[in-house]
């Protein structure tokens, strides 16, 4: 606004001096008149100008005052303005730090979805392949692969596990996963033996496979690395259906292959058993 009206001045000056010097030059009443009518509108402008700042510094004053009002009402609620700003730079931290989390997650479950579909080439065995406790398995049917109250392997459930390890172990991804073992039994209790109970008959029978898929190919076994396999037993407290039927007691008597997951990757995975 200054910078405008020191022009106006400048230019009012200019044409008064240009008016002066024409008066003892010689110039013509006609040319003199319009120098009178210039200035007149250089004087018009300035005015204008005058009353347009005037009214700009009215209207700062008043925002101002407004901006110190609300000032004042948010310190009256108990907001501090400093404490506000700090808090809005929180927020926006907080926002960028769920941004990138929501990423990342997005990233681990497409690594899922991936995993889960080269497992899905099991299902060609008769295998199932599902997610359970949060976890990724693949359920070997007990039957196929043991004779009743026995841990030996038998021919068939060889043949099932061979085909299974070289899934793994011909996939970059897969073969760099760790696993581990678990098995599970029905609720009809042990009539002796020497296993003694359930526990310990789920817990050798999931030794056995253990053992054999990591066995090398020359002793005609899996070849998968010993140090991402691991071993459990459950006996029947984890079943998959009630046993209150020879059906669903069948299907209780089984093994799992139980792909664990990595610290990084401990979020839901129901959505992905749909």
């Amino acid at each position: 606004m200054s910078m405008r009206r020191t022009t106006s001045w400048l230019l009012l000056g200019s044409a008064l001096f240009a008016f002066t010097g024409a008066t003892g030059c010689g110039y013509s009443e006609e040319e003199m008149q319009a120098k009178v009518r210039e200035i007149e509108a250089l004087k018009g402008q300035l005015s204008d100008q005058e009353r347009q700042n005037k009214k700009a510094r009215s209207e700062l004053d008043d925002a101002k005052a407004q901006i110190e009002q609300l000032k004042q009402q948010l310190k009256n609620a108990g907001v501090d303005i400093s404490k506000l700003n700090a808090n809005l730079e929180e927020q926006s931290k907080a926002l960028e730090e769920y941004r990138r989390r929501a990423e990342q997650l997005e990233a681990i479950k497409k690594r899922f979805e991936t995993l889960r579909e080269k497992l899905q080439a099991l299902t060609k065995l008769g295998l199932n392949v599902t997610v359970r406790n949060n976890r990724m398995v693949i359920q070997l049917p007990g039957d196929v692969l043991f004779d009743p109250g026995k841990e030996t392997l038998k021919k068939d459930g060889q043949d099932i596990l061979l085909k299974v390890a070289e899934v793994v172990r011909n996939d970059s991804a897969l073969s760099q996963r760790s696993f581990q073992v678990a098995g599970h039994t029905d609720s009809d209790k042990l009539a002796g033996g020497r296993f003694k109970d359930n526990w310990g008959l789920s817990v050798m029978r999931a030794r056995e496979v253990l053992a054999f898929l990591i066995e090398t190919p020359e002793k005609n076994g899996g070849g998968l690395s010993p140090a991402r396999w691991s071993a459990a037993g459950y006996g029947d407290t984890d079943p998959v259906k009630p046993n209150d039927t020879p059906e669903n007691k069948l299907a209780n008597r089984r093994c799992e292959l139980v792909v664990l997951p990595n610290v990084e990757e401990m979020l839901d995975l129901k959505t992905l058993a749909n």
